[in-house]
């Protein structure tokens, strides 16, 4: 075990590298850390984390795959080829993999063996990776979870988390290349995000980049009923008026700023 930036940081082997994706746009998932040291109060994925301690402990203690690369080479040679959800129960990007570099290590693989892939973060070091990204167009699209344009908000939601701007600029970068991208609204808390202000703002950058808009409510787990949850209050606020009236909002300045907007787990489905 070692220690990086506050977080714990244990090595571990695996079996298999990819596995079946149940979302109807990825074939396959690829995550190549147990858990996630952005530390979101929300985050979903420490309930389909199988490791107690991870769990227990989110945004704390990683572990790092250490063989995933050579498990994956085996894999690709004997899967069909498909698209590659990168990231979806652990940001691929978070800190940690600017050492261990195991995302982008992967990424070389999957698409040098016809992969495509798609790649899900907060962590403007995705930027790295664009050379990889320049060099196979049409096999790869970027999208950045922005829950708030608010410095104050997003370190409370996500204290350990790169600031909402630093992650709107990556993608302009990455927008620049010709990469398709998109925006993950999400999660959508009562009293906290669903502004009107933050919906516009939210809109406008995708309009600007071309990008499509996931929008997605709060998906309320065991864990945020905990009377010493700091979400604990706003999840009592959730209703079903409530979302009608959200959703409402933003598909009204889609429309109005000519931008795809998408519900994000109805169709094409992406996780918080």
């Amino acid at each position: 075990m070692v220690t990086f930036r506050g977080l714990r940081v244990y090595v571990t082997s695996v079996k298999t590298a990819l596995s079946r994706s149940g979302l109807p746009d990825l074939d396959y998932s690829l995550n190549p850390y147990i858990g996630c040291g952005h530390g979101c109060i929300y985050c979903y994925a420490r309930q389909y984390t199988g490791n107690k301690m991870v769990s227990e402990n989110w945004g704390k203690i990683v572990f790092v795959k250490s063989n995933i690369v050579a498990i994956l080479m085996r894999e690709v040679r004997k899967l069909k080829p498909g698209t590659v959800g990168v990231g979806t129960i652990t940001d691929s990007y978070q800190p940690v993999e600017a050492v261990y570099k195991l995302t982008r290590k992967s990424l070389e693989v999957l698409l040098s063996h016809g992969f495509k892939v798609s790649i899900q973060t907060k962590n403007p070091l995705v930027v790295r990776d664009m050379d990889l990204f320049a060099r196979n167009p049409g096999k790869v699209d970027v999208g950045f979870t922005i829950t708030t344009l608010d410095n104050k908000l997003s370190s409370f939601l996500e204290p350990s988390s790169p600031p909402p701007r630093a992650r709107v600029e990556a993608l302009r970068k990455i927008t620049a290349l010709g990469v398709k991208t998109w925006i993950f609204y999400g999660p959508i808390i009562p009293g906290l995000n669903d502004d009107e202000d933050t919906v516009s703002n939210l809109v406008e950058i995708a309009s600007e980049l071309g990008a499509t808009l996931y929008y997605d409510p709060l998906h309320v787990k065991p864990f945020m009923n905990r009377n010493d949850h700091p979400l604990n209050n706003y999840v009592k606020t959730k209703t079903m008026n409530w979302w009608t009236k959200v959703s409402r909002t933003i598909l009204n300045y889609c429309m109005k700023n000519h931008i795809e907007c998408k519900p994000g787990f109805t169709g094409d489905s992406r996780g918080g």
